[in-house]
């Protein structure tokens, strides 16, 4: 089919990978802890974007370019990581604001903490070398080597990721803020998770920054 070889295999594969919790899963939850369920969703459909970027850049190899490039992993690796760290010590920092004490929301509603929270998505995904590595990896063995339509082939499976990717990246965000609403009325408690989280996405650049090709 569209000199896609193994289907079957590729969704049972896509579908193992979204639910074993990974840096996306972590960032995901993290957003919707911090700023509720709106933010999280938001967050999922950036990261989402940026799935979107990586499987037409495999489409057109532009993937596999930087992927032989070491000088250009390790950049994108180390501004991926400051990224990640610079978001987790905003966290650690952020002070509640006077709303929340009365059981308000942050401004996670408001079109520019929208537009924010889907570009740090977008940025953390794609500023991700391992996830560049992933694609241009993982994608070509679900693609006929005599294929005369390669291309097609990977833009077909990478929106078949992009789609199981958001539906179970929506859920969790969908879950993960349903739980947080319980603490919005308690600043003391969010203060708490605000720190736990900033410290995550700060260990996740980290673990960034360390990681090898």
């Amino acid at each position: 089919m569209f000199g896609i070889t193994h289907f079957e295999f590729f969704v049972v594969a896509v579908f193992l990978l979204n639910v074993t919790p990974g840096p996306d899963t972590a960032y995901i939850v993290g957003r919707s802890v911090a700023q509720g369920r709106g933010a999280g969703l938001m967050s999922a459909l950036g990261i989402s974007a940026g799935c979107c970027v990586h499987s037409l850049a495999c489409a057109f190899g532009l993937t596999a370019l930087l992927a032989a490039s070491a000088t250009a992993f390790t950049v994108i690796k180390f501004v991926g990581a400051v990224y990640l760290m610079y978001l987790g010590v905003r966290l650690i920092l952020t002070k509640p604001e006077a709303g929340e004490a009365k059981g308000e929301t942050r401004a996670a509603g408001a079109p520019k903490s929208l537009r924010q929270l889907f570009m740090q998505g977008f940025w953390t995904n794609v500023l991700n070398p391992k996830v560049v590595l992933f694609f241009v990896s993982f994608f070509p063995q679900f693609v006929s080597t005599d294929s005369s339509n390669k291309t097609f082939a990977f833009l077909t499976l990478g929106v078949v990721f992009v789609v199981m990717s958001m539906a179970w990246n929506s859920f969790v965000a969908w879950i993960a803020g349903s739980v947080t609403r319980r603490f919005s009325g308690k600043p003391g408690v969010r203060k708490w998770l605000d720190r736990t989280v900033g410290s995550a996405f700060v260990g996740l650049g980290i673990r960034l920054a360390t990681a090898t090709r």
